[in-house]
């Protein structure tokens, strides 16, 4: 549980873990958080560690999604964390300006 609680003390990687919740599954190179490339593999490393994330290769794409056992471990504390991170104006921020592509 510190692990997770650690992960998810980052506003970024709260956004992150939002959009996942939001959107589901998503290709690496579709986020834009406006932060470097090598600063969004460093926290999406954070997050995996933690056990939050997935991670998926698809031929030359790789895709992270918030992993489908979470709610048998941290299900509702996640959704508690989510919850209250959308009332904080920077991560709903963070959140809303990820710019992900629209579905075609």
């Amino acid at each position: 549980m510190p692990a997770v609680l650690a992960a998810l003390s980052d506003p970024t990687r709260l956004a992150l873990v939002m959009v996942l919740a939001e959107h589901g599954e998503q290709p690496w190179g579709d986020f834009d958080l406006r932060i470097g490339k090598s600063t969004f593999s460093h926290h999406v490393k954070v997050l995996r560690e933690a056990g939050l994330l997935h991670h998926r290769r698809e031929g030359t794409r790789c895709w992270i999604s918030l992993r489908r056992d979470l709610k048998s471990g941290y299900g509702e504390v996640l959704a508690m964390l989510l919850k209250l991170a959308a009332d904080d104006p920077l991560v709903a921020e963070l959140a809303a300006t990820a710019r992900l592509p629209l579905p075609a």
